[in-house]
């Protein structure tokens, strides 16, 4: 069929499927550990409240009028009513009516499951690959890390030994202020020696009296490549002081996702401006994360792409993503199916530690889903049309 002519085809339903995807045992911390990791609220609940895994996600099949179906996939704790309300809104239009990088959707944690579906359709009538409507691939695969929640002394050394013999050379650890930084990187130094380490705290060693200390020990031992997030987002100006006080490059991670949390692509810019962060890592859907690129790429930083531990599809979008961004230097969190169950793919993304591959099982996102997946995993459906 004509390009054109074929993305004249309109919308004429949407296939929703709820899961609950668990993570593998033992791969989210100790088990003598109780670290929730969901930082949002959940219903009646505070943040840090519910483990990541224990949430919903949803998958999206967006079906045209020409046979066309793009897939989607929703960051955990959907809103049903709110889904519906955008579905309903959507239906019937063609995607010529619908402009990419700006769809009528509202700023909200819905969009991008939408979005993904939406671009995926778009890609898959031209006949190529989803990075091709964002500029086209500057690489092939992705450098990616291994991941672990909070660990105990005991235990992370051989844990990150494990990884290392993999193949991965960066691990990426949540971190707060119970755990002993310093001594994890001794334990990994000396079980993993040349594994680099990402801390996330998560902004919860609360202010630079608890950072620096902690810093000047971490400095000592080497083995950080980058520490994200150390303190409270608002506090730029300590930002630029601890980027000053220490030889560790400092991230800030901005997620436009977290759209309660009042997180924008100005929040790069500010940043930036006060001259507080070496690097970015980055979440966001199709249009936003090229956008928050390039004010990192005008800037000269570097930065990865971070997740919420999804499934497949993300995923699959989050490496398009990361191979037409050229500020996506540093190792990225695209590691979902190294910790949960399933992805929910019929064929796995290829993960050749260090990197993981662009996908290519046909144009789009280039990924197929796995009905029997999604029947294990399934918790409810819903068809809009």
């Amino acid at each position: 069929m004509d390009g054109i002519a074929s993305r004249q085809a309109h919308i004429i339903g949407f296939e929703f499927d709820e899961v609950v995807v668990p993570a593998h045992p033992g791969v989210i911390n100790s088990e003598t550990l109780a670290k929730p990791l969901h930082m949002l609220p959940v219903g009646g609940k505070e943040s840090w409240s519910v483990q990541f895994d224990e949430l919903p996600k949803l998958i999206l099949r967006l079906h045209l009028s020409d046979g066309t179906m793009g897939l989607g996939e929703f960051y955990r704790d959907h809103e049903w009513t709110r889904v519906e309300q955008i579905a309903d809104n959507l239906m019937g239009r063609s995607l010529d009516q619908l402009i990419l990088q700006k769809l009528p959707i509202p700023l909200c944690r819905e969009y991008d499951g939408f979005e993904c579906a939406i671009w995926d359709a778009y890609a898959k009538q031209l006949g190529v690959p989803l990075h091709r409507l964002l500029g086209g691939a500057l690489r092939d695969k992705i450098a990616v890390s291994a991941w672990s929640s909070h660990r105990t002394q005991d235990e992370i050394g051989p844990w990150v030994r494990q990884y290392q013999d993999q193949g991965f050379e960066v691990i990426k650890f949540k971190c707060d202020l119970e755990d002993d930084v310093p001594g994890w990187c001794a334990r990994i130094a000396e079980h993993a020696p040349g594994m680099k380490i990402i801390f996330d705290p998560n902004q919860r060693w609360e202010n630079p009296g608890n950072a620096r200390p902690i810093i000047r020990e971490i400095e000592k031992i080497g083995n950080v490549l980058v520490l994200e997030d150390p303190i409270p987002r608002w506090m730029m100006l300590d930002y630029k002081e601890l980027r000053r006080f220490s030889s560790i490059p400092i991230a800030l991670h901005v997620s436009l996702p977290y759209i309660y949390q009042g997180q924008r692509p100005y929040d790069a810019i500010n940043a930036i401006a006060h001259g507080a962060v070496d690097g970015f890592n980055f979440n966001g859907g199709l249009a936003g994360f090229q956008q928050l690129d390039h004010i990192a790429r005008t800037a000269g930083l570097y930065c990865w792409h971070g997740s919420e531990v999804d499934l497949g599809i993300l995923e699959a979008m989050y490496v398009h993503q990361c191979s037409a961004a050229a500020s996506c230097v540093w190792p990225g969190d695209i590691f979902g199916r190294m910790i949960r169950s399933h992805d929910l793919l019929e064929t796995p993304l290829k993960v050749e530690p260090p990197f993981i591959h662009v996908p290519t099982d046909g144009p789009g996102l280039g990924v197929k889903l796995s009905e029997a997946a999604l029947e294990r995993f399934g918790i409810s459906k819903r068809r809009i049309d």
